[in-house]
């Protein structure tokens, strides 16, 4: 029966993180052609981090935490969804939901060279395999002329890599600082102070904000989804999948994501997919594959000499 239990749990889980991340790129397109990006993303995790910390609270974690650990949790918060988030869901405005996923996917090949930059960690012969799909698939898709001769388009790009770099320099970050022990409480406080440092970035950036009432029927969804599924559902069902699984299983989600974000683009919002994009995205995430997969790259004696 707990066997049974577990096995739901885990599709459930798989789903959350294939289906309900794939399509938050959507869901913020949609929110964004009405608000101000960093408007939208601040009311997304704050009130995200209040009601993770009153679950927490529900559950009998306890929500006390160092300085230290709230000093780590912010800097991850800024890297991860102040600028990281933030300024994607920015350059969302001129950028096709699915084509910004695409474009990320290839996230894990900017962590390798931020690891080899900054730690000296030796890439393997696999990675650099997936490094240079990586390159080549990242080439194809930002040189159509069709989509990046749109007004703004080219920014949006250039910002969506900036914003990599965030997450990958965040990625290292994390797995060095000293932060609080139960992931949920961790995930409270990046998702709180990351919203309030978004609301600061509203204010400074002089956006107009908006009540609630006057958003449009399908934004104010979309928020919902954003806040519930999209924040704490599918963050909950990634680390509830690291414990129960293999890591790389539980990466698969790479692949899975800007096929469902582009799927989902191309249907509720008529999003364009060439041809050239297709060939981009089975080039990059194949490079993405050789650099999470551990398995070793075998070269026969022969081709030694």
């Amino acid at each position: 029966m707990e066997k049974s239990k577990n096995i739901v749990l885990i599709v459930v889980a798989f789903f959350s993180i294939y289906v309900i991340w794939g399509s938050t790129y959507l869901l913020n397109k949609i929110a964004v052609t009405e608000l101000p990006p960093f408007m939208l993303a601040s009311i997304r995790f704050t009130i995200a981090g209040i009601l993770i910390f009153i679950i927490a609270k529900i559950i009998g974690f306890s929500l006390k935490i160092t300085l230290k650990q709230f000093v780590n949790t912010m800097v991850a918060g800024f890297l991860f969804l102040t600028f990281g988030n933030g300024v994607i869901v920015w350059a969302l405005k001129y950028v096709d939901s699915g084509f910004a996923a695409l474009e990320i996917s290839a996230q894990p090949l900017v962590v390798l060279l931020l690891m080899r930059f900054f730690d000296g960690k030796k890439i393997k012969l696999m990675s650099v395999v997936g490094v240079v799909l990586g390159v080549i698939g990242i080439y194809l898709l930002v040189s159509q002329k069709e989509i990046i001769t749109q007004e703004g388009t080219m920014l949006g790009i250039i910002m969506i890599f900036t914003c990599m770099l965030s997450w990958g320099y965040g990625s290292l970050f994390v797995a060095k600082a000293n932060l609080p022990e139960n992931f949920f409480v961790n995930t409270g406080y990046q998702m709180f102070t990351g919203g309030i440092m978004l609301l600061l970035s509203s204010l400074l950036f002089g956006e107009t904000w908006i009540y609630p009432t006057e958003w449009s029927q399908p934004v104010q969804l979309s928020m919902v989804l954003l806040i519930i599924f999209g924040s704490i559902v599918a963050f909950t069902s990634f680390n509830y999948l690291l414990k129960s699984v293999s890591p790389e299983k539980v990466a698969t989600s790479t692949y899975v994501n800007p096929i469902i974000a582009m799927a989902l683009g191309w249907y509720f919002l008529n999003e364009q997919i060439t041809t050239q994009s297709i060939i981009a995205a089975v080039i990059l995430l194949t490079g993405v594959y050789f650099i999470n997969t551990k398995r070793k790259l075998v070269i026969y004696s022969r081709f030694r000499k």
